[in-house]
């Protein structure tokens, strides 16, 4: 008994390890006074924030940042409600198409986003010569492309939650004179907090780490977002900036743990929840 607890044990230890090295390296290259690759080592010589100095001074780090978190706070927030009123529909109603949309939208997300990368470039080309706000390098434009690439997964996600709920209760308000729209304000929604709460979080984090379709339409150095930002530091002379990157990294972090730590009071319910029910 004795030695499985101490096999158990030193397996965890070692799984600890394994994850935290690699944070710890990007801590020690951020450190690292000479703010090299090939120069970084786990405990860094005269460690000291000339990387952060250096990052906030040259670059536009800050406008990366704000531009970041606006893009993914209201991808998160668009994509989880036009998703929870669709889900609705989806779940509540029963209509000529209803079967093929749920189809459509599931058979859609089979293929990555950037397929269309080509046909999407030409179309924000063109409305950017009608309506710049949200064309190329707009932070509504970027907004849009992410907001269709997640609607689809999000609307599958909390249908199935919807299912879940009861219909009597959202049919006991109608019989009491409520409306749709009122029974899925007072009844649905705050039932569905925490299926809201992991789809806004899985939103955010995926938002806040995409790549590819910022570096295509946010060309603009102010329009930049961190990611995109960021891989322009090492994208040359990766030797020379790479003490600047891992400051970025680890600042890039904060503001997913933020988010996190604001959902997870609904998301820790959420699972009780299920767990108990199954």
């Amino acid at each position: 008994m004795r030695g499985g607890l101490a096999l158990r044990h030193l397996t965890a230890l070692l799984v600890t390890l394994f994850a935290l090295l690699p944070i710890l390296f990007v801590v020690s290259a951020a450190l690292n006074p000479l703010g090299t690759l090939s120069s970084t080592t786990l405990i860094p010589a005269g460690a000291g924030t000339g990387n952060a100095r250096r990052l906030f001074t040259t670059t536009s780090f800050w406008t990366w940042y704000g531009n970041s978190i606006t893009i993914s706070a209201l991808t998160a927030l668009t994509s989880v409600t036009v998703s929870a009123l669709s889900a609705y529909a989806f779940s509540r109603f029963r209509f000529r198409g209803r079967r093929t949309g749920l189809v459509a939208l599931l058979v859609i997300q089979a293929f990555p986003q950037f397929l269309a990368i080509v046909p999407l470039y030409v179309i924000f080309s063109t409305v950017s010569d009608h309506w710049p706000a949200f064309g190329l390098n707009s932070v509504w434009g970027v907004v849009l492309l992410y907001v269709g690439g997640q609607v689809g997964v999000n609307t599958w996600l909390i249908k199935s939650f919807f299912d879940s709920i009861p219909r009597e209760l959202d049919e006991a308000m109608l019989i009491d004179g409520a409306s749709h729209h009122q029974a899925f304000l007072r009844v649905i929604l705050p039932l569905s907090a925490p299926i809201l709460a992991i789809s806004a979080l899985l939103v955010f984090i995926a938002t806040i780490n995409e790549f590819l379709i910022a570096s295509v339409f946010l060309t603009g150095d102010d329009s930049r977002t961190l990611a995109v930002g960021l891989y322009g530091l090492i994208a040359g002379e990766r030797n020379s900036t790479f003490g600047m990157f891992a400051v970025g990294t680890l600042l890039t972090a904060i503001p997913t743990v933020a988010v996190f730590q604001f959902l997870q009071r609904y998301i820790v319910h959420g699972l009780t929840a299920g767990s108990v029910k199954g």
